[in-house]
C-alpha cells in the first residue's frame, strides 16, 4: 500500500481523532495538527509514516521468526487483539496485564505449566482418580488460570517485542517490556507518552475500525515476511 493509499484509509477508519486538548501528553503534541469538534486531529501524514517505519520493524522480527506478544485489555481492542494473535500463533494478552508477567517470567512459566498439567490430566481421565471437591478445586483453579493467563500458552521464552494498544492503559506492560530492553511496537493516543514507546504509532486507539486496521497491517507483515531472513553462513554450508 502506498503511502497517500494508506493515509486514505487511516482517515477511513477515524485514525485521526485523538482526545481532547486538555487530556494531550505534551510529548504528542508534534503529532497534532488541529482541533475539531472539541477533539484533536493527528497528522495523518506523520501517522502513516511512523506506521510504515513500525511495520518494518514487524518485518525484521518476522524475517528471523521472533516471538511478538500482543497487549490490549480495553473493550475496543479485544477482540481484534486476540484474532491478530491466533493468526499467527502468538502469544496474547486481551484482559488484564498480570503484574510480573514479564519481571517474573520464571514463576508465570510455572503457572502455564500448571494449567498445560491439568489438561493432560483431563484428556487422560485422571481426575476421575480424585473426590469430587477435589476435582472442583481443580477446575476451578483451572478456570482461574485460563483467565489470567490462558493467551500465554504456547510461550515458552520472554517475547522479542511487544505489540501494544493503548499504551497508557497499558502501563504496567509497557514499564517491564522497558525494564527488560524489549521493544514496544504500539498504537497511541493523544494522551500517551511517546517516550516510553520505540516504535509509536499515533492514532485512535478508542476506535475498534482503527484497533483492527492497524493489527491486520501488523499481522499481514509478519506472515508475509516470515523466516525471509538469509540463514547463518555456517547453516547455508551444511546445506
Amino acid at each position: 500500500m502506498d503511502t497517500q493509499a494508506l493515509i486514505d484509509k487511516l482517515f477511513s477508519v477515524g485514525a485521526h481523532f485523538g482526545y481532547a486538548p486538555s487530556k494531550r501528553h505534551p510529548s504528542t503534541a508534534p503529532f497534532i495538527f488541529g482541533e475539531k469538534g472539541g477533539s484533536e486531529i493527528f497528522d495523518l501524514e506523520q501517522t502513516a509514516g511512523l506506521l510504515e517505519q513500525a511495520l518494518e520493524a514487524v518485518k525484521a522480527l518476522a524475517a528471523q521468526r521472533k516471538t511478538i506478544l500482543f497487549i490490549g485489555g480495553k473493550a475496543e481492542a479485544r477482540e481484534a487483539v486476540t484474532r491478530a494473535a491466533e493468526r499467527l500463533n502468538m502469544p496474547f494478552v486481551a484482559g488484564r496485564f498480570i503484574g510480573g508477567t514479564l519481571t517474573n517470567w520464571s514463576e508465570i512459566k510455572k503457572r502455564l505449566a500448571r494449567l498445560g498439567d491439568i489438561a493432560q490430566m483431563r484428556e487422560k481421565g485422571e481426575l476421575a482418580k480424585f473426590t469430587k471437591m477435589e476435582r472442583l478445586l481443580i477446575e476451578r483453579e483451572a478456570e482461574n488460570l485460563e483467565t489470567m493467563f490462558g493467551g500465554l500458552k504456547g510461550m515458552t521464552k520472554l517475547p522479542d517485542a511487544l505489540f501494544v494498544i493503548d499504551p497508557r492503559a497499558e502501563s504496567g506492560a509497557v514499564s517491564e517490556a522497558r525494564a527488560l530492553n524489549i521493544p514496544v511496537i504500539a498504537l497511541m493516543n493523544s494522551d500517551c507518552d511517546r517516550a516510553q514507546i520505540t516504535y509509536p504509532i499515533p492514532g485512535n486507539d478508542s476506535s475498534r475500525e482503527t484497533v483492527s486496521f492497524v493489527l491486520e497491517q501488523a499481522t499481514k507483515t509478519y506472515a508475509d515476511n516470515l523466516g525471509t531472513a538469509p540463514a547463518p553462513a555456517s547453516e547455508a554450508a551444511q546445506a
